[in-house]
């Protein structure tokens, strides 16, 4: 494997302590908290006096202000183990993100440094039933009355769903606006008229909790709305890329680690009088997998740091999220086919990865919408200017998040 310069010596470090905090309070529980469907808020406690949670927030709302690459790490050691319960990476690089970016003085303080503990867990609330990648199509609306707002609606796949104390809320606050009529609020899952639906029953990451989420006649003041009224929507598309860039380095640490996985099985795996290793087909087929996972981690890698010096583009994260995606569910698939019948059982951690690995097309935008992000850019300049407004317009936003 090529040497990877973008980590200096106190990121290893912090490496090794994570790694040593998934293999005592993860590992030895996380089958329990897949039978459960949630892990327990004590190991979001437990990780926040780690220093898991949050690394980049300034030391004035309870953080460390560490840089991005620490909260890479706990992103790549989480997707490394195969322990998809933690919704750390939504908590992390998606709420406490729009926070810090957006909130007001009054909602750093109160929210942030929480956040950091592990006492309050962050969700985001986007999708709905009728509205996962056209989020300007969302119905929950928030009504001004007073000084006050009240909402009412309904939200869906919500990770962290049925832990969170905080939510980013999408809502309407003028339907006649289309995107300009979306507006965000920081809601305090404490208040009257927030009412948690079922914990949903997923096809794989089945450790993390996500949910149906009900509004109904929830007021909160004015001072809880995230941005300024109209601005949501904006807001939402100003964070795609860093979303998108957190999907593709889980996607190219789960494809290093299953090839890996695949390695060693395959080595000690008998089959014919000699091991499963020793046939071409396997050694070129893993030839090509390993080929693909060293560009993808070369191309993630080098996202990670245009993201660092604010130059990585909507398209490039486009195009990392969407190779990286299918290049995971490849990877999984393949590698489950090397495993043979014991691929397919659930007690070895390949037939997880191949049920935790189908939302990775679907998370963070569909690998559609990553398509239609990346032709237009194509054609910007030579199409006429109403085509591409209309394309432009047109765009959806993923609604739908899995940690």
């Amino acid at each position: 494997m090529f040497e990877r310069r973008l980590f200096r010596e106190e990121h290893e470090m912090f490496r090794s302590t994570v790694r040593k905090f998934i293999e005592k309070e993860i590992a030895p529980f996380h089958k329990q908290w897949e039978e459960d469907g949630i892990v327990p808020r004590e190991l979001w406690l437990k990780a926040g006096e780690a220093g898991m949670l949050c690394c980049t927030i300034p030391e004035e709302y309870g953080g460390l202000g560490l840089d991005y690459l620490f909260d890479v790490v706990v992103f790549e050691e989480l997707a490394r183990s195969g322990y998809t319960g933690p919704g750390f990476l939504i908590h992390c690089d998606l709420v406490a993100t729009y926070i810090k970016s957006f909130g007001s003085e009054e909602q750093k303080k109160r929210w942030l440094p929480k956040m950091v503990s592990g006492e309050a867990i962050g969700s985001l609330g986007m999708t709905e039933p009728h509205a996962g990648s056209d989020l300007k199509a969302i119905r929950t609306r928030a009504t001004r009355d007073g000084d006050d707002y009240v909402i009412n609606g309904q939200k869906v796949f919500i990770s962290n769903g049925q832990l969170c104390d905080v939510i980013v809320l999408a809502t309407k606050t003028d339907s006649s606006q289309g995107a300009k009529g979306v507006t965000l609020f920081l809601v305090d899952t404490s208040l009257p008229g927030f009412v948690r639906g079922k914990n949903l029953d997923k096809l794989g990451m089945k450790g993390q909790d996500t949910s149906e989420l009900f509004f109904e006649d929830l007021r909160v003041p004015a001072s809880a709305m995230l941005g300024k009224e109209g601005e949501g929507f904006k807001l939402m598309m100003t964070k795609l890329a860093q979303e998108r860039l957190a999907q593709a380095v889980r996607s190219a640490t789960v494809s290093e680690t299953v090839i890996q996985w695949t390695v060693e099985y395959t080595a000690q795996r008998k089959a014919f009088g000699k091991t499963i290793a020793d046939f071409q087909n396997t050694q070129f087929k893993l030839a090509e997998l390993q080929t693909e996972a060293v560009i993808g981690r070369v191309f993630t890698d080098r996202c990670i740091e245009q993201f660092m010096n604010g130059t990585l583009t909507e398209v490039d994260a486009a195009m990392a999220k969407m190779w990286l995606s299918n290049l995971h569910c490849k990877v999984v698939d393949e590698c489950l086919q090397l495993f043979g019948g014991w691929g397919y059982l659930w007690e070895y951690p390949i037939a997880r990865a191949y049920a935790d690995a189908r939302i990775v097309k679907i998370a963070g935008g569909s690998i559609e919408v990553m398509k239609q992000i990346i032709g237009r850019s194509l054609f910007q300049g030579l199409l006429g200017h109403s085509t591409v407004q209309a394309i432009s317009n047109s765009e959806p936003l993923s609604g739908k998040r899995a940690a």
